[in-house]
Parts: structure tokens; C-alpha cells; sequence
């Protein structure tokens, strides 16, 4: 497939990604626009051809890029959901006030998702409702309830 990329997407459901107009191509700290001119499912993956990328060297180039949307095109989301990126650098609190870090990356498990959060250890806590008590996005605090 001349110019054709795998893409790996993080929406829910997966194809959701290709539901959004503008996309961006890099990483946190820069981004380009970046315009798919087709996109298909094929095998139960998404392959996206981009405007200018026309080779499979071209495309190589692509590899472990992200891909972002702006946020205003994003579904609104129900009271206690939250997007990902809201979560990530926010400090995490034990029950006992204990200051476990920062959330560095979330884990998709199958069964539940995972914070990740770093700081004089590394943790991985489960994202559950028993264990996740309050998330204040205007303060970056998630307050647990959980045994370390």
C-alpha cells in the first residue's frame, strides 16, 4: 500500500477517530497538521493514507507519532468521566494524605484502567470506583482509597 499507515487509536469505540475533521501529527511538545485524504478499516485495523505522504518510506517516517484532535471536537462527557489527558499530571492522595505522585500514563487492561503514577515509587492503581474517591480537575488532585 503505497503511503498507507496502521493507526492505532485510543477513541471509544476505536473507529470513533476518524469520525474528527483536524487531526495533528507529533508529539506532546509540537504539533503539525496533518490532513487524511482516505481512511479504511481493513481487518479489524485502521489504515489512513495523509495528503503528501505517497511512499512506504514516507510513511515509515510516521512511526510512533501521535495523533491528537483538537479538544473542542470531542464528545461532552457525563458528570465523573474524564478524558485521559484531564488526568495525567495530577497528584494522587491516599486515604492517610500521603502524597503518592503524579499520574504519568494511564493502562488500558481489558478489565479496568490503570493510573500510573510516579513518584518516590511507582504505582499502578486501579481506575475503580472504590478506589478512585474524588477528582478535583480545578486543584489536580485525585484523592484513593487504596493499600499500598
Amino acid at each position: 500500500m503505497q503511503g498507507w499507515v496502521k493507526l492505532r487509536s485510543f477513541t471509544e469505540p476505536r473507529d470513533q477517530i476518524l469520525e474528527y475533521k483536524k487531526w495533528y501529527i507529533g508529539a506532546p511538545d509540537h504539533w503539525e497538521p496533518i490532513k487524511p485524504i482516505a481512511t479504511r478499516v481493513q481487518h479489524q485495523q485502521i489504515v489512513v493514507k495523509f495528503a503528501g505522504v505517497d511512499t512506504p518510506e514516507q510513511a515509515r517516517l510516521l512511526t510512533h507519532k501521535y495523533i491528537a484532535v483538537e479538544r473542542s471536537q470531542l464528545p461532552r462527557l457525563g458528570v465523573g468521566e474524564y478524558y485521559w489527558s484531564d488526568l495525567e499530571g495530577m497528584r494522587v492522595f491516599d486515604q492517610h494524605e500521603v502524597d503518592l505522585g503524579i499520574v504519568s500514563h494511564l493502562l488500558e487492561t481489558g478489565s479496568n484502567d490503570v493510573l500510573i503514577v510516579k513518584g518516590e515509587k511507582e504505582h499502578a492503581i486501579p481506575y475503580l470506583p472504590d478506589v478512585i474517591v474524588h477528582v478535583d480537575l480545578n486543584e489536580r488532585i485525585i484523592r484513593i482509597n487504596w493499600e499500598l
